[in-house]
């Protein structure tokens, strides 16, 4: 085993996570597991000093968090426990986890900037440049062949040029997370203009449109791709009447063998993902299409472990290991 590393993990706070199906938690049990000490700290704690003297003399920029040390168990209602809060200087770890929820606003993306001051002499996951240059309903526009018809704009004009088009269409936000926001719209419903106007009086955002793809109601198949491999997959089926399979709002988690197609969307994007430094990510897959890569905060170890018995987490952790030398 690689010697002990410190890590810390950038995320929302523990008391607010389901232990039975957060992705986050299982890799914290599993560094724990190897011997690996953890800190927690929120995004909301973060700090970023300039001009500070370094132990060379010369005057640098810090990143530190007030942060506790923290061990976790799988136990409900007990599952962490804090030691004492401390000013934890984040460029003397090894590896940091930003694994925050969305949405991907600003808050987010200045995150980002900041952590790219101690990486990659400290291990970011994911690379926080790429994630900020990956928004998951974005990155996948750069493999269209491998996508169902798809339109990101702020036009009402386009948006109905494409409801003619295509008939039944998904109108989703473009930052959001966890299927808040998503709605199907058919070719009759009378409800589009008013959903345009709310969300457009709302957000300067611009809107990502898809077509409906009936092969969801067969599930909606996430994949996890560790370094650029596809791993293990876990599908997820909407509940009845309802067109979102996100887990967030219902959906079934079911067992799920990856196809040939799966393995041809993934041999695709594989290698773009490896080189920008995006070591844990899910995709979704409906039918025979590519409709989200998502990098920010990805799901479904836990439910890919009880369904396959495959330890996703470990190979997480071994790469982080690997990469920290």
């Amino acid at each position: 085993m690689s010697r002990s590393l410190k890590i810390a993990v950038q995320m929302d706070p523990m008391e607010s996570i389901g232990i039975d199906g957060d992705s986050t938690f299982q890799l914290m049990l599993t560094a724990q597991s190897r011997g690996h000490k953890l800190w927690h700290y929120e995004v909301k704690h973060m700090s970023l000093s300039e001009g500070v003297r370094m132990p060379d003399g010369a005057r640098g920029t810090r990143l530190t968090a007030r942060a506790r040390p923290v061990t976790v168990q799988r136990v409900r209602g007990d599952h962490f426990k804090f030691g004492p809060e401390e000013v934890l200087d984040l460029g003397s770890m090894d590896s940091i986890l930003m694994r925050q929820d969305p949405p991907f606003d600003m808050a987010y993306i200045t995150a980002t900037h900041m952590l790219e001051h101690i990486h990659p002499k400290t291990l970011v996951v994911n690379d926080p440049a790429s994630v900020r240059n990956a928004p998951e309903k974005l990155l996948v526009t750069h493999f269209p062949d491998l996508m169902p018809p798809t339109l990101v704009t702020w036009d009402v004009d386009a948006i109905r040029g494409f409801r003619a088009t295509y008939k039944d269409i998904i109108v989703k936000p473009l930052f959001g997370n966890g299927g808040a926001g998503v709605f199907r719209i058919r070719h009759d419903d009378p409800n589009l203009n008013s959903l345009l106007e709310m969300h457009f009086a709302r957000s300067r955002e611009p809107l990502m449109i898809q077509r409906y793809e009936p092969a969801v109601r067969q599930g909606d198949k996430r994949i996890i791709l560790i370094d650029g491999v596809a791993m293990g997959a876990v599908n997820r089926v909407p509940a009845e009447g309802e067109a979102r399979s996100n887990m967030h709002v219902g959906g079934r988690p079911e067992k799920v063998e990856m196809t040939a197609r799966d393995l041809e969307i993934c041999a695709a994007i594989g290698p773009t993902l490896k080189a920008q430094g995006l070591i844990f990510v899910g995709i979704d897959v409906i039918g025979e299409w590519l409709t989200e890569i998502n990098v920010t905060s990805p799901t479904g170890l836990q439910e890919i472990a009880r369904f396959d018995g495959i330890d996703l987490a470990a190979s997480i952790i071994e790469v982080i290991e690997a990469k920290c030398g």
